[in-house]
């Protein structure tokens, strides 16, 4: 079974029963990153695996056994919630990851997707825009990747 096959199957089992704000499978989501970036077989076996450690942190051990350490270091850089990390830290950790970078533009492009953000409430998808829009500032601004961060 190829590392994309396992991590697909992983992500699976990870996100079985989750929903996303408009109540759809998660797994739909994670599905979408890694077709965004199907063209590398790291990229997207990261992809599949993007979320596990935030929302199934009882799989890591076997995010660990499944994926290289590379992709390993990438699904961490990714991973936002564990280790309560500042926004300026968490985004510079995945600028500084070339792989978890390409994988966090594509989950961005994703969860910023207006049909997907149309099902939501107003509120909450005005909210989710501005998120988005400093996410990819803090992803992409030139001075920030020349300053280090």
């Amino acid at each position: 079974m190829s590392i994309v096959a396992k991590a697909r199957e992983l992500a699976h089992r990870a996100h079985a029963g989750q929903v996303d704000k408009a109540g759809r499978p998660y797994i739909e989501h994670v599905a979408r990153v890694a077709a965004a970036v199907a063209d590398d077989s790291e990229a997207e076996a990261v992809a599949w695996l993007h979320d596990v450690l935030e929302d199934a942190p009882d799989y890591w051990a076997e995010v660990t056994r499944t994926v290289y350490q590379r992709q390993q270091a990438a699904i961490v850089a990714l991973s936002r919630t564990p280790f309560k990390l500042t926004a300026s830290a968490y985004y510079a950790g995945i600028r500084a990851n070339p792989l978890a970078l390409r994988v966090k533009l594509a989950d961005i492009a994703d969860n910023a997707n207006e049909g997907r953000l149309a099902l939501l409430d107003a509120a909450t998808a005005a909210r989710l825009r501005r998120k988005y829009a400093k996410a990819i500032a803090a992803l992409t601004d030139d001075r920030e990747v020349r300053r280090g961060g």
